[in-house]
């Protein structure tokens, strides 16, 4: 699949046709660039690792093809470590007492493939003479994140690349600042504005939802103890809730996983949208973005132009990749080892 370029651009184009913005905000989108941003490019590495990007996709490769659960794992710990202190790698980072942002509950569900795929493609990249620590943890985790949505299907995009590995990383820090399995349309949205993401790009990047699993314990509510005559949330297919009850009965294990898509759950496409629109999302922050009319014809729109999807998506995950970077000397470092502050 072609590189895509100008997805701010493309975003643009894409919310003009759903009318999801002011003309003015609209206008003022391309400007909305961080000062930090300014300084990632794609070609950070031209002159010190010019061969870094297909370096790390062949390690992302063969990890992916030793197990699927690659792919959602390590792109849920992009989006985790991007909005705890910024794209960082600081999620990555482990601490013998205990106390770094992984160790928080809401990490604690994170899927060690995840871990695994940055580390092995750190190690290839160390491999290489000139290459040797001078490729970020935190800008491998990007180029991972964008391999492994390639290689489930879904599009392949420009990296923005130059930033520093963080030196802190905080179980504490991680408290209220994730989205809740439970959240609505308000809580969502003012959640991911915060980091200077629109409603349109968290629709877009709740997309991810196509690929990769959640927990019983995330939804059984949904499904035995709503406040209905059924105990069923009405937002929810009937035969839908009645299959999850299979899958994750009352006195279940809590951590089964369930796929987020029940359709295609492996691969990177619009069917999460569609299952929106057929009462078939897994977690009310999903259900909600079709139940609530502000935010419904994003998920109509996306859910008939997987094109549009995808644009929308490269767009979204390229802003969120900018968030709190560090990108000189006094913010971060380039770890040698990417659980461990040099």
């Amino acid at each position: 699949m072609p590189i895509m370029k100008n997805p701010t651009i493309l975003q643009v184009l894409i919310t003009l046709t759903m009318n999801a913005l002011p003309l003015l905000s609209l206008l003022l989108l391309p400007l909305t660039l961080s000062t930090t941003s300014a300084q990632l490019r794609v070609d950070h590495y031209r002159n010190t690792c010019p061969n870094v990007e297909s370096i790390v996709r062949a390690a992302v490769k063969q990890k992916f093809e030793q197990t699927f659960t690659t792919a959602p794992g390590t792109l849920r710990l992009f989006f985790h470590d991007c909005f705890i202190r910024g794209c960082d790698a600081s999620v990555i980072l482990a601490f013998r007492n205990k106390s770094a942002e992984k160790n928080n509950p809401d990490d604690m569900s994170l899927a060690g493939d995840g871990f695994d795929t940055v580390i092995r493609a750190k190690a290839a990249v160390d491999r290489v003479a000139g290459c040797r620590n001078k490729v970020s943890c935190a800008d491998i985790l990007a180029m991972a994140t964008r391999d492994v949505i390639s290689l489930s299907g879904g599009p392949f995009y420009g990296v923005e690349l130059g930033r520093l590995d963080g030196r802190v990383s905080t179980k504490t820090s991680v408290r209220k600042h994730l989205p809740k399995p439970d959240f609505r349309v308000d809580q969502l949205k003012s959640m991911f504005a915060q980091h200077g993401l629109t409603l349109t790009d968290l629709i877009a990047l709740s997309g991810a939802h196509t690929i990769g699993f959640s927990h019983c314990d995330r939804f059984n509510h949904r499904i035995h103890r709503f406040k209905s005559k059924n105990r069923i949330d009405p937002t929810m297919n009937v035969g839908y809730a009645m299959s999850l009850r299979k899958q994750c009965p009352k006195n279940v294990d809590p951590r089964t996983a369930i796929t987020l898509d029940p359709t295609t759950p492996q691969r990177f496409d619009n069917m999460y949208y569609k299952n929106l629109q057929q009462g078939r999302g897994l977690l009310t922050s999903d259900q909600c973005l079709y139940t609530d009319t502000r935010t419904r014809h994003i998920v109509n729109f996306f859910a008939a132009n997987n094109t549009a999807f995808e644009h929308a998506f490269v767009a979204a995950i390229t802003k969120l990749g900018r968030v709190g970077v560090k990108t000189t000397g006094k913010q971060g470092e380039i770890r040698r080892d990417c659980t461990a502050v040099n």
